[in-house]
């Protein structure tokens, strides 16, 4: 069970962020201009490995075109989230896959918190990129 540890502690943590999501910003979203949402989430992407550094770049180029309300915005949060959101899909699977837990000591943290909350930054971009109109 201890080698799972950190799986358990991914979807535990993924499950509450998700209704604190669903309770407290969701019912919001209609009433929210989507640049008030998706700057923080994109500012929240900062690089700790390859993936999240790539992620990181994406979003930074995004940030200009979001505050500028530029045409390629909405693709340009579309590319940034889908590939977040396998970045962090493939990490959750290698670190599974590979034990990574038993090696990592007080760095576990790193993706027992901030995984589910990324997770759930990106399941809220989603929200916002299926709702019609420009950024």
């Amino acid at each position: 069970m201890s080698d799972r540890i950190l799986t358990l502690n991914l979807v535990a943590n993924t499950a509450i962020f998700y209704i604190a999501a669903r309770l407290y910003l969701v019912p919001l979203l209609p009433r929210l201009r989507p640049q008030q949402v998706l700057l923080p989430i994109l500012l929240f992407a900062y690089p700790a490995a390859f993936g999240d550094l790539l992620t990181a770049i994406i979003a930074l180029v995004t940030i200009p075109l979001l505050i500028r309300s530029s045409a390629i915005a909405r693709p340009a949060v579309w590319f940034f989230n889908i590939f977040g959101t396998i970045d962090l899909l493939l990490a959750i699977t290698l670190a599974t896959v590979y034990n990574a837990p038993a090696s990592m000591g007080p760095s576990y943290w790193i993706p027992a918190f901030w995984v589910p909350s990324l997770l759930v930054t990106h399941y809220v971009t989603f929200l916002l990129l299926r709702r019609n109109g420009n950024f």
